[in-house]
């Protein structure tokens, strides 16, 4: 753990994303109202530049501090690779949140390694796969959802800091 310590400065992150919170709610919402295609062609530029330069072994931030909702298909993979029944997966692992949805019990994920590597990775829930939702469709429908992650993901937070120069 020492060395992801070194790798990722998680206080040091917070406090930029805390900084800039204001100015990057403003600016997404800006985004909003720009042409969805080059709201995209931007956003997805960006995303591939940022994670060639940023590990995310080095950080694992959302696996600790978040959780996925849990699809009914996700509940069956991810209970299925761990030779589980759905039944006892949910019982053992998740909840129900305020918005009626399946998200984990606690923090960090039960399936991180001290290594931050995902015991459950090739099952891993459809949220994981899609996150940090930085390369989607019609980014201008998440903005707000881009804002959130800019507050748990250094790469997020890096994306909309670049993309503050270019829009």
């Amino acid at each position: 753990m020492a060395s992801e310590d070194k790798a990722f400065d998680r206080e040091k992150f917070y406090q930029q994303a805390k900084n800039r919170a204001t100015e990057n709610k403003k600016f997404l919402e800006r985004v909003k109202k720009m042409d969805p295609r080059k709201v995209d062609d931007a956003f997805h530029s960006t995303h591939e530049e940022v994670f060639e330069e940023m590990d995310c072994l080095t950080c694992a931030n959302c696996c600790k501090t978040t959780s996925p909702i849990f699809y009914q298909t996700d509940i069956e993979r991810v209970a299925k690779s761990l030779r589980m029944k759905p039944g006892d997966f949910v019982e053992q692992y998740l909840r129900i949140d305020e918005d009626r949805d399946y998200v984990l019990k606690s923090s960090p994920c039960p399936f991180l390694g001290d290594d931050n590597y995902c015991s459950v990775y090739e099952a891993r829930p459809k949220a994981c796969r899609e996150y940090p939702h930085t390369d989607r469709k019609k980014m201008v429908q998440v903005t707000g959802l881009a804002y959130k992650n800019t507050q748990v993901c250094p790469a997020v937070l890096e994306i909309v800091e670049r993309l503050k120069k270019i829009l």
